[in-house]
């Protein structure tokens, strides 16, 4: 049996009055004179906090931001700045399912005071809940990129690397994919040294750095040879995988112009490791650069 929504929404707008009705009173002329003008404050904080979560129980979202929105600025107003921000990120969360950007501007006014209180760890965490909205619901890659290398940047700060190259490993995806290719390659490069110095990380350093000279082989196949040459010397473990053996022979195909040769050993690649779409999209723009292939696309 479905639960009485209508029942929920009605409550919730019932508590929006009692406590617009504690802000309106809280201003008054005689709590301004004795006191208690704040405390009155403190309860429409949290009348809007519970007619927020009615709202949410009535899956009326927009509402529901709205009200922890209006709990924010009180908590603003009593200088409750980590309240604040929560209820920042409660409207944020809220506005999510309705109004993807409304729910961006509530997570950056969080941000905007966690970074005072010093809290970067958390500001980071919400910059990548920003960067999956425009990832997912805005499809603005740009900008997503702009948000996960912004919480890459905090996480340094606080000496989370690995949360950091998390971040970092997401900007390459894109980048590669908006043809920034050298930004890509700087930062496959980076992850996958710190990888290889580490046991646990090892056996990534080779994903990375068959990444790295995927990007280098898009902008030139020079640039590809040179790259795995310099990978081999900095990480003799890459010379035996099967990511170098695979780029080694693109490299040959590429050379002698064989469509046929380089088709053979991507698909060869492809029955023992599955390629991810990623991955399919490089070796496809690498394949295009093969002569002859323009003639077959006409």
């Amino acid at each position: 049996m479905a639960m009485d929504t209508s029942g929920k929404e009605k409550e919730a707008l019932q508590l929006l009055a009692e406590a617009d009705k504690k802000v309106r009173g809280s201003q008054g002329f005689f709590s301004g004179l004795f006191g208690g003008g704040s405390s009155r404050v403190e309860e429409a904080c949290d009348i809007y906090a519970r007619a927020a979560n009615m709202f949410k129980m009535a899956k009326n979202w927009s509402a529901a931001g709205n009200a922890f929105c209006q709990a924010a600025q009180l908590h603003l107003q009593l200088q409750n700045k980590h309240d604040a921000a929560m209820s920042f990120v409660d409207a944020g969360n809220a506005f999510k399912k309705a109004d993807p950007q409304e729910a961006i501007n509530c997570l950056l006014r969080s941000i905007e005071i966690y970074t005072d209180m010093g809290r970067f760890t958390i500001a980071a965490k919400h910059h990548i809940t920003i960067a999956e909205i425009y990832e997912t619901e805005l499809v603005d890659i740009e900008k997503a990129i702009a948000h996960y290398e912004q919480a890459a940047d905090y996480y340094k700060g606080e000496e989370s690397n690995s949360s950091a190259n998390k971040c970092l490993l997401k900007v390459a995806t894109y980048a590669a994919q908006l043809e920034q290719y050298q930004k890509a390659i700087e930062i496959y490069e980076q992850v996958g040294t710190s990888a290889m110095d580490s046991p646990l990380l090892k056996y990534s350093a080779k994903e990375y750095f068959f990444k790295a000279a995927l990007c280098h082989f898009c902008i030139d196949m020079l640039n590809a040879k040179l790259a795995i040459q310099k990978y081999e010397e900095m990480f003799p473990a890459f010379s035996d995988s099967r990511e170098c053996k695979l780029v080694k022979k693109l490299l040959d195909a590429h050379e002698e112009q064989n469509i046929d040769s380089y088709t053979e050993s991507v698909k060869e690649y492809d029955s023992i490791s599955r390629l991810d779409q990623w991955l399919t999209t490089m070796l496809l723009r690498i394949k295009k650069t093969i002569q002859g292939e323009e003639e077959d696309l006409r």
